[in-house]
Formats: C-alpha cells, sequence, structure tokens
C-alpha cells in the first residue's frame, strides 16, 4: 500500500476541505523560477504555491524541475499559464501538472474553450500521448478515460467584464474554482496601483459572495497580512499571500536598512566626491 503525499491530493478536494473545516488555504506566489526556493517556500509552510509562468522566466522545462521540488512536500503546486492556448495546456498537463489556473479569462466562450484544452476527444480537444510524465509514464490505470478526474481548473477573473459575466464563466462544467485577479482587475477599473480603493474592494467583496453563492470556491492574492485577513473576511476559500521574490526583497531591504545603512552613506559621499 502506497501513501499519498499531500501534495499528490488533487487541489479541489483541499479546498473543498478547507471549505468545510471553515478555515482558507493559505499560499504564495512563485517567481523566481528556481527549484529550490519554491521547495523553501513549502517547507516554510505554505499550502499551495502558485507556479507563475506568465510573469516570469519561465518555461515548460523550468516547470517540471519546480513540481519535482515540491512533490514531496505539503505544498500543492497551481501552475499558472502564460495564457489560454491549446498546445501550451497540453504540454503543461503531459509533463505533470494536475492543477492549472488560466489567465484573462473573459466569457463562457474562452472558459468553455479553457475546459476543453484539458479533456480528451470526445470531451475535449487534448492531443493523445501515451508516455509522458502526466500518465505516471503510462502506469495511470484507463489514463485517456479518467485524466481529468485528479485535475483542478481555475480561471482568473481580471476585469469589470468578466467580473459581470461571473456566474456564465464559473457555471461551466469543468471550472473547478475562481481566481479574481486584484492588480488587473484595479487598473482596468481605472485605480492602477490602487488595490486598497473603496470600489476595487467593493468589487472583490461583491466577486467572493457571488462565487459563495454558486458554490464555486475562489482565491485571490493579496500583498500583505492585513490584506490577507481582509480578504479572509470577504470570504474567499484559498488566498496567496505575496510570492518569493517580495519577501526576499521586503526581508533583504529590511537587512540592508538596519545593518547597511552606514556603509552605504559612505558610498554615496564617495560618489559625489568623485565628480
Amino acid at each position: 500500500m502506497t501513501t499519498q503525499l499531500i501534495s499528490q491530493i488533487p487541489f479541489k478536494a483541499r479546498i473543498e476541505l478547507a471549505q468545510k473545516r471553515q478555515i482558507p488555504l493559505i499560499g504564495s506566489w512563485l517567481m523566481t523560477a528556481n527549484p529550490i526556493i519554491s521547495e523553501l517556500m513549502a517547507t516554510a509552510g505554505f499550502e499551495f504555491l502558485v507556479v507563475d509562468m506568465e510573469h516570469s522566466p519561465m518555461d515548460v522545462p523550468d516547470m517540471v524541475g519546480m513540481l519535482h521540488a515540491l512533490s514531496g512536500t505539503q505544498g500543492s503546486p497551481v501552475v499558472r499559464l502564460p495564457w489560454s492556448e491549446m498546445v501550451l495546456v497540453k504540454r503543461v498537463l503531459d509533463a505533470g501538472a494536475q492543477t492549472v489556473m488560466f489567465p484573462f479569462i473573459q466569457n463562457k466562450e474562452e472558459a468553455e474553450a479553457a475546459v476543453s484544452y484539458t479533456r480528451y476527444p470526445p470531451n475535449g480537444v487534448r492531443g493523445v500521448a501515451a508516455m509522458h510524465r502526466g500518465s505516471r509514464f503510462g502506469t495511470f490505470p484507463n489514463f485517456l478515460k479518467d485524466a481529468h478526474k485528479p485535475l483542478t481548473i481555475i480561471l482568473q477573473i481580471e476585469t469589470p467584464e468578466a467580473l459581470a459575466q461571473l456566474e456564465d464563466i464559473a457555471s461551466v462544467d469543468g471550472v473547478d474554482a475562481i481566481f479574481v485577479g486584484p492588480g488587473d482587475l484595479s487598473t482596468t477599473m481605472g485605480y492602477p496601483g490602487q488595490i486598497g480603493a473603496q470600489p476595487v474592494q467593493d468589487a472583490l467583496k461583491e466577486a467572493a459572495a457571488r462565487c459563495k453563492k454558486m458554490n464555486i470556491p475562489c482565491g485571490i492574492v493579496g500583498a500583505d497580512s492585513e490584506m490577507i485577513k481582509t480578504y479572509q473576511s470577504y470570504g474567499y476559500d484559498f488566498v496567496a499571500i505575496a510570492s518569493d521574490l517580495a519577501l526576499l526583497m521586503n526581508s533583504a531591504k529590511q537587512a540592508a536598512q538596519t545593518f547597511g545603512t552606514s556603509t552605504l552613506q559612505v558610498t554615496q559621499s564617495q560618489e559625489k566626491s568623485a565628480y
């Protein structure tokens, strides 16, 4: 009898358990494209890690390294695709991703297309191959029939237009969760860099309530602990805090400001005197 690692449990099952316990899952974002830092983040205690292929210098081979690093940890990997594109989705799934996040979904038609990329015919358009990491190298029983069962499909809502069609998007068969992108949403609402603006916060709160009414899990990301607490109070089921880059930068800046101020001042003074 084999023991199933936490990271191998379908992410949708972990979300469902969190909903029953009424305790949101807490995760973070992986931007460094570095397997060791990814493993560190999971070891630190984050329950899920978003492997970001959209805004980091990461391609499919890099992603596989990240999945390897997370495979022995409690951190469920969530692969955020750079775009909703059929061939890329096929490659990511064949490489072993089980939870995929599609960015910038605008309507029901795009949601249906995204789901179809993750299903084999006749239920979708995923290309067939037998021997790859996603099929456990051919050992996954009835793979072509059951390959979709461990998958968790998350669609991102990032504009007012998409938010207005939330119910239509979330009701598409095969959609397991919604993820609201506060950065893009605030910008497209006319508040660039102002996630805390009241109209933006009202929209984020409303989105969580509408998802809750549909019984569809919803996630979000926040920059700090206070924002995370706010999102938890809105009813989000899984919440990411910052990213590996942001956490590293904040710690580095704090250390530099604490211990490096005098050296920095001397260096700047020398630079000024040289001209």
